[in-house]
């Protein structure tokens, strides 16, 4: 089994994700899809980029909301610091 590219937290039934690329490589952030609609709010980080398939990589910034629909392929590219967004699955 791979190893994932971050690490979660539960606060107050809120998911709390960290990407930390001074413990990951490049290849370690892979295309993927979710089975549910999320949205993604960044808390932390920055230099990193979003990509939707067969869509340019879109610089993601502190306080960003970002709707992620289920089943859509998706991927994150590392920035130098740490990246920390929570994850709201129950909308």
């Amino acid at each position: 089994m791979v190893a994932k590219p971050y690490t979660d937290e539960i606060i107050d039934g809120y998911k709390i994700r960290t990407f930390d690329p001074s413990k990951t490589e490049c290849e370690d952030y892979v295309w993927h899809r979710d089975l549910s609609d999320r949205i993604i709010e960044v808390l932390e980080g920055s230099g990193w980029l979003l990509q939707f398939d067969n869509e340019l990589p879109q610089i993601i910034n502190i306080a960003d909301k970002i709707f992620i629909p289920a089943m859509v392929y998706h991927r994150i590219i590392p920035g130098k610091t740490k990246l920390r967004i929570g994850i709201n699955e129950k909308f």
